[in-house]
């Protein structure tokens, strides 16, 4: 077997090692065995919201226990391929069986990345919340970028979009927006774009046409549902009630049917315009709330246990987390990661995986302080 198939096999089976010690083999074994005898039992269906519980997890693990279990098979089978055409001379068989070794190393490698979402809310919807910073037009116009990239990256991963609130800038861009992705692990591939995103471009608002430097912030929290218990006191919260502002259209109503609350004790608003009752954006920006303040408390777990935590911070110099360079230059460069791609078109066209991809291994695996640096 030649040297560069021998060490892509032994990149698969650590790859396959490090699965099996995630999934923890033995008590994944035991959980299935378990939820199984709980399918079993036509009793289940009498409460149908545990028993879509059970059977989620049934089947994920099952998934990922099957998937580990095919990929050691497929590995052992076109080894002993190699071997067999190394000993009668087929050159056919042996390219094939390498070629197949290959797209292995690509599916662990994905399966590595997708082990990283096993976080409690990781499966989970997950709300974007997107906010310029100071430049007026520029930065709100930069913002509105922002909130076209996520949007097609969540239409390229089948994901729905669902706007909830935006404010319109005075000229040009958004002020603010809220939108919910919809879609499996959708919150675990983009929690880790909370942060300060930075742009550097020539202003098409510039007469003078000179490079101009904007932020915006980024911040994302789960959807949780109803078997994620957050206790609020609506004596810690302050409800206002405005109207709705924005381009026009169908979703937009005359009336003071949106609604912001104010959570007291933490400062955290929430705020929904997207439907015409006050009734409906009222629960919405309950919901919102609740999540809010889940992900908060997951973010002080985070800490807890010094892994990398997005943090709010201020919209400015020395808190951005990437940088999108347009000129003099094309480059975007992840700060934390190092990730790079010198082309800021494609990744504004949603192209983002390889940035989640690190960052969710940069989140897990951790990194040294002070290692962000400024770029331009």
């Amino acid at each position: 077997m030649r040297a560069e198939i021998e060490a892509i096999v032994d990149e698969i089976e650590q790859g396959m090692t490090l699965l099996r010690r995630h999934l923890d083999w033995d008590k994944s074994q035991a959980r299935l065995a378990e939820l199984n005898g709980f399918v079993e039992d036509p009793a289940l269906w009498n409460d149908p919201e545990r028993a879509q519980k059970i059977m989620r997890e049934r089947t994920d693990l099952e998934t990922r226990m099957n998937a580990v279990q095919r990929l050691t098979a497929e590995l052992s089978d076109n080894v002993e391929l190699i071997e067999l055409g190394e000993m009668e001379g087929d050159k056919t068989v042996i390219a094939d069986a390498e070629q197949a070794i290959r797209e292995l190393k690509a599916e662990i490698d994905r399966m590595q990345i997708e082990s990283l979402l096993a976080g409690e809310a990781d499966s989970n919807d997950s709300y974007i919340e997107i906010n310029s910073g100071a430049g007026g037009t520029e930065s709100q116009d930069w913002a509105n970028m922002l909130l076209r990239m996520y949007t097609r990256w969540a239409e390229q991963h089948r994901n729905k979009v669902e706007i909830l609130e935006m404010h319109d800038g005075e000229e040009a861009g958004i002020k603010s927006a809220t939108i919910m992705v919809k879609g499996h692990n959708a919150y675990g591939w983009l929690k880790t774009e909370s942060g300060v995103h930075r742009l550097v471009r020539i202003s098409p608002y510039d007469s003078q046409a000179r490079r101009h430097t904007s932020f915006a912030s980024v911040w994302v929290y789960p959807v949780v549902d109803d078997s994620i218990d957050i206790q609020i006191n609506e004596s810690d919260c302050r409800i206002d009630t405005y109207r709705a502002s924005g381009s026009g259209g169908q979703h937009i109503n005359t009336t003071d049917s949106a609604v912001r609350i104010t959570h007291l004790p933490t400062n955290i608003v929430v705020q929904c315009q997207s439907e015409r009752s006050q009734h409906k954006n009222r629960a919405t920006a309950w919901n919102m709330l609740r999540a809010r303040l889940y992900e908060r408390e997951l973010e002080i777990r985070e800490q807890k246990a010094n892994a990398a935590a997005a943090g709010k911070t201020e919209i400015g110099w020395g808190h951005q987390i990437r940088s999108y360079v347009l000129q003099p230059y094309q480059l975007v460069k992840d700060l934390r990661t190092g990730v790079e791609s010198t082309s800021p078109q494609d990744v504004l066209n949603g192209d983002l995986d390889a940035f989640m991809e690190a960052a969710l291994a940069h989140r897990v695996h951790g990194g040294k302080d002070g290692e962000i640096t400024d770029v331009d």
